[in-house]
């Protein structure tokens, strides 16, 4: 019954990959009741003998009873037995959890239709692996449906798996194949070969097949070893996606449709990577930084945001000329066009969308390009941007604050499209919405107390310790914690500004990013949410509810017509930020060779947001040469540690001779004849046994050879004549072999002061009879210590055989 074990634990272990998908446990609970409901059935067939066929059957039986049991006992007959409720039940929850799949964004609440899917789909990979191992007899095959359990994640997220999560999988499928291995060659008969046995010790039944594990254990956990450390230690072939494109999208070169990226788990992977990779640089006709978009949500179905399928027209392609008018945007409200020029960097993958300030009105760009007439979003379902370059000209609204404040109602269809909520939107936010605004005001205004009330007023911090942004995690962000990233915070003002009336979407994509040499550079940690706020006659504006600078997303700004202090020149355009650059779009004053992002200049001082680099390549190879030398130098240190362990040991022997003079009359007094001689044999032995132990690493050490019959005597005078020691050197062998001798063999071990002296003494005299090349290696690879690591694993490789030698069965009788 060893392989249906083994089986359940294989499939247990690699299920334990399906855990970031999910944001509590009870799945796995579930999971781990199907597992063992199929793992005890194909133990019964195994000590029944059952034929191989039915056994599947009988696990899908026993199977459904425990999904019934489970998912919908109060439908069936005594919890158990299936019956026509219950089975409708079943399906429904299977309905509902596969909607559940496609509205929801990894990780998912714990709905049960997902929990019944999940338990389900592990409970089929279970019986698919039992089968191949315990009924077919082919282990090896058993690794196909372990490996479709162990992808799904990989396919929903774009963080790669953790290393423990691998480690735990691949010891499960190993521990399967060990079995396999054992079940195989106990059935060749009687092996010769025995492990770890003296050549006078009868071989056990349990070490028959000892050598032959042991080879097999040996490659699978150096496999598993190397397969963790060797990527850490070799660079990159090719870089992450930056913005996780192409993983879980659906994207495919060549056809008419794209895939919809979950924008948001994308945001969140690009704000968590450790590396700050550089995504694209650009330069401006005006020399001011921009907001470059990618994506534009629209649908809030009160768990998340997601946008509607982008429609390119043939009319709407780049190349046909200006793209489709900005909606809602007049042709009376100033605005300041500009050119910007982008570069895409070729670690990019994928890039489907292009980055662009909003709203653009004309994108030169080779290939097929189209743009979303709603949204302006370009994006292409044949070609890719990586490594592009690309113009965008962009005409960019002015608009002055007594034009925001008599903007007129927005018509239907954006009313309709951007004001719809869930109509379970909990109660909480919409009275939040009303509370932290101004009922009186305008909607201009409201959207500023919005945007203060996350900025300033309502006691925000920012992390990226957090996740989600819908349903239970909207609510807990807004009310409760206070604590999050850029998503929830461009979510929740968008939601607050839905419930106060103003049409609201957000935007995806990257901030200015920082100034360097002329050149905006734009980098993974760069990438952001926002919410844009519609308002009638200037059609969408950028709002900023995410902390800036050391509180927050430092490259994050505000933008400047919603500053309280911004007032109106005669020319309609803003006058707290006189305009010098070609356009009138605001530049600030200052060197057109070093110019610089104007809301820095105004809310930090003119000092650019610092922005990782990364860790340059040279320091990453440094740091692995300074890994590898410290693993190699493990049994050094090892050595090192042992030999201040027993010079201390000398050291207090040597003290308490010293005060045994002024501390004798005592000591008799208290203790008597006896006890005296009882407590000096007891320091003198570990003094001794320390000495000894030193001079026996040393000669392991230094290659030394040392014959099993010698005494310690013998070795002494022998080691002395061989290497020709000198009369101090051999003097002190001499003492250490008569202690030890006198410790094994006499009644009292009498006065053995401190063997310090002595043990240095000594192992001098044998590093000087042996080569510079051998003294190196004693002290940086000293094989005492090696011998020792290899007993470690050694013991560890024993734990393991005396796992595999549990029987489940009944034991076998004996002959009498």
């Amino acid at each position: 019954m060893r392989l249906p074990v083994a089986a359940g634990a294989a499939t247990g272990a690699v299920a334990v990959a399906l855990y970031p998908l999910f944001q509590t446990g009870t799945w796995f609970w579930a999971s781990l009741g199907a597992i063992l409901v199929v793992t005890a059935v194909g133990m019964l067939a195994s000590r029944y003998t059952l034929p191989v066929w039915p056994v599947p059957l009988a696990q899908l039986a026993v199977f459904w009873l425990y999904l019934t049991a489970v998912f919908a006992g109060d439908t069936a007959w005594a919890r158990v037995v299936p019956t026509k409720e219950s089975a409708v039940e079943l399906a429904e929850l299977v309905a509902t959890g596969f909607a559940d799949i496609q509205k929801f964004a990894v990780p998912v609440p714990e709905r049960p239709g997902i929990t019944l899917l999940t338990c389900g789909g592990v409970g089929l990979i279970a019986i698919l692996v039992d089968f191949c191992a315990a009924r077919l007899r082919r282990s090896a095959l058993a690794g196909l449906p372990l490996l479709s359990l162990f992808v799904v994640p990989a396919s929903f997220i774009g963080d790669p798996l953790s290393w423990p999560t691998v480690v735990i999988a691949a010891l499960g499928f190993l521990g399967l194949l060990a079995a396999d291995g054992r079940e195989r060659v106990t059935h060749w008969g009687r092996a010769v070969l025995v492990r770890r046995t003296p050549s006078f010790v009868a071989p056990r039944p349990a070490a028959e097949t000892g050598t032959l594990r042991l080879s097999g254990k040996r490659v699978g956990f150096a496999a598993i070893v190397l397969a963790v450390l060797l990527p850490s230690m070799v660079p990159t072939l090719e870089p992450n996606p930056l913005f996780g494109f192409g993983v879980g999208n659906g994207n495919g070169r060549g056809g008419n449709t794209i895939g919809i990226p979950n924008a948001m788990v994308n945001l969140r992977g690009a704000l968590s990577l450790p590396a700050n990779s550089t995504v694209l640089t650009y330069t401006s006709s005006d020399s001011a930084s921009r907001y470059l978009r990618l994506y534009s949500l629209d649908v809030f179905d009160g768990t998340e945001w997601t946008m509607s399928p982008p429609r390119g027209r043939p009319q709407d392609r780049t190349s046909e000329g200006p793209l489709p008018p900005a909606p809602g945007q007049g042709a009376g409200v100033p605005a300041a066009q500009a050119t910007t020029r982008v570069t895409v960097s070729e670690e990019v993958r994928r890039l489907s969308f292009l980055p662009l300030p909003y709203p653009a009105t004309q994108v030169r760009i080779e290939g097929d390009w189209r743009a979303d007439v709603d949204t302006l979003m370009v994006f292409s379902t044949t070609d890719t941007a990586e490594g592009g370059t690309y113009e965008v000209v962009s005409n960019e609204p002015r608009p002055t604050a007594e034009a925001l404040r008599t903007a007129g109602a927005a018509p239907q269809a954006i009313s309709d499209k951007y004001l719809r909520l869930p109509e379970d939107l909990p109660d909480e936010i919409v009275r939040l919405a009303s509370a932290v605004t101004d009922p009186d005001a305008g909607k201009y205004e409201q959207a500023i107390q919005l945007q203060e009330f996350f900025t300033s007023k309502g006691g925000f911090s920012y992390t990226l310790a957090t996740q989600g942004h819908g349903g239970p995690a909207l609510t807990d962000f807004l009310i409760r914690s206070r604590a999050g990233y850029c998503e929830q915070f461009a979510a929740s003002m968008a939601v607050l500004a839905r419930v106060l009336g103003i049409p609201a979407r957000v935007s995806v994509g990257y901030t200015g990013g920082t100034n360097i040499s002329g050149q905006w550079t734009v980098r993974t940690h760069d990438s952001h949410a926002w919410p844009e706020l519609y308002f009638e006659g200037t059609g969408w504006l950028r709002f900023e509810p995410t902390p800036a600078g050391a509180a927050g997303q430092g490259s994050a700004t505000v933008p400047i017509y919603t500053q309280p202090e911004v007032t109106t020149g005669g020319d309609d355009t803003p006058t707290a930020n006189p305009s010098t650059g070609p356009t009138g779009a605001g530049v600030p004053s200052g060197s057109a060779s070093n110019p610089r992002n104007p809301m820095l200049d105004r809310d930090f001082g003119g000092v650019p947001v610092a922005v990782e680099e990364g860790t340059p390549t040279a320091v990453k190879i440094g740091l692995g040469g300074v890994a590898v030398l410290l693993v190699v130098l493990i049994p050094a240190l090892l050595r090192a540690g042992v030999l201040l362990r027993r010079r201390r040991v000398y050291s207090r022997q040597a003290l308490r001779s010293g005060a045994a003079g002024e501390a004798g009359e005592a000591t008799a007094t208290a203790l008597g004849s006896t006890g005296i001689a009882a407590v000096r044999s007891n320091r003198g032995q570990a003094t001794v046994a320390a000495a000894w132990a030193e001079l026996d690493d040393a000669l392991c050490d230094y290659g030394v050879s040392r014959q099993p019959s010698e005494s310690p005597r013998a070795l002494a005078r022998r080691l002395s004549e061989q290497h020709e020691f000198d009369a101090a050197a051999a003097a002190s062998l001499a003492r250490i072999a008569e202690a030890v001798e006198r410790m094994l063999f006499a009644r009292t071990l009498g006065e053995t002061g401190s063997f310090r002296e002595d043990v240095r003494r000594v192992r001098r005299a044998l590093a000087s009879t042996v080569s510079r090349g051998r003294r190196v290696r004693a002290v940086l690879l000293p094989p005492s210590m090696l011998l020792r690591i290899r007993a470690m694993g050694t013991r560890l490789l024993d734990g393991f055989d005396r796992l595999e030698n549990i029987r489940f069965g009944r034991p076998a009788r004996r002959n009498a």
